[in-house]
């Protein structure tokens, strides 16, 4: 399990994702790049949705490997077996 401080932070770095999509499609069509650079630097790193655990992600079931193992073993996942 992850850290719950790590978890929070990459839930706030992904609202800061969807708050600044809009005005980011702006100004890359305006070719406006000195406005980008004074927007806050965005980057995601993919983390399971259960654990928090970064490495080991698989991205079709945003998971990672232990979890989506101890789930396909339980048969919570459809159509693994």
């Amino acid at each position: 399990m992850a850290k719950k401080s790590k978890i929070a932070k990459e839930r706030k770095r992904q609202e800061f994702v969807v708050k600044y999509a809009e005005l980011r499609r702006e100004l890359k069509e305006k070719g406006d790049y000195e406005a980008l650079q004074k927007l806050p630097p965005i980057r995601l790193k993919n983390r399971c949705e259960i654990t928090g655990r970064p490495r080991g992600y698989l991205r079709k079931f945003k998971l990672s490997h232990i979890a989506f193992r101890g789930l396909a073993y339980k048969g919570q996942i459809p159509g693994i077996k």
